[in-house]
């Protein structure tokens, strides 16, 4: 499903002033599936780590914050050549390593010509700020948030009516009375399924509005 993020990613890998990104939000929003969909898309190969399945990263970063002796140990973890300018370097996780966050200082100040996008979940009260240093100043940083109305539309696949909607409303006139009923149905569905990436597929898998309430369901007491 398309995200809007893609395109913040495209500009911060074509920007000159490019900082290592951290993207931060709620878990289930798709922070890992739209990071590695464009790294998929935009870059020769993308060399990825998780930090809660592989705790042997934290110790490789407990070793040294350097990126000159980080990159070959990562390449050898990842079974990624890890090139300059054409790999895409991401730490999923990154709340559970305090050092991996510091060492985005490093990266930027020393080896900007890596590209590096670390995910988060809860960053700013799962960081031990007594021990680890946030690289204030050093880093680019992006929320994002579950899919939006838009979003919905184009998941399912109502393109034409994004545009319809969006030059009705850039030139100050109404829609159309079918294609505003259209809209209209779309954003009752919308209400009752929410924005959750997992919510919107199961219901364009099945249309079983039960089953999106279970997810929901299932969301919400985990985040309890």
């Amino acid at each position: 499903m398309y995200r809007k993020i893609m395109q913040y990613f495209e500009n911060w890998k074509k920007s000159a002033y490019r900082k290592p990104l951290i993207i931060q939000g709620s878990r289930q929003v798709g922070k890992t599936y739209s990071i590695l969909e464009f790294g998929r898309t935009s870059y020769a190969n993308v060399a990825y780590f998780n930090f809660e399945t592989s705790p042997q990263l934290i110790k490789t970063f407990s070793e040294s914050l350097d990126p000159e002796y980080l990159i070959p140990i990562l390449s050898r973890l990842s079974d990624q050549t890890i090139l300059k300018e054409k790999t895409l370097i991401v730490f999923d996780e990154v709340q559970l390593c305090g050092r991996a966050l510091t060492s985005l200082k490093y990266f930027y100040e020393n080896a900007p010509e890596y590209h590096v996008i670390v995910a988060g979940s809860l960053l700013g009260v799962a960081v031990n700020r007594e021990q680890f240093s946030f690289p204030v100043g050093k880093v680019d940083i992006k929320t994002l948030y579950p899919m939006d109305i838009e979003e919905f539309l184009l998941a399912c696949g109502e393109t034409d009516l994004v545009e319809q909607i969006k030059k009705c409303f850039e030139s100050n006139r109404p829609l159309p009375t079918v294609l505003h009923e259209a809209a209209l149905k779309y954003y009752r569905q919308y209400l009752v399924i929410g924005g959750m990436p997992d919510c919107i597929d199961k219901y364009l898998e099945t249309n079983d509005l039960v089953l999106v309430r279970h997810i929901q369901d299932m969301i919400l007491a985990s985040y309890l």
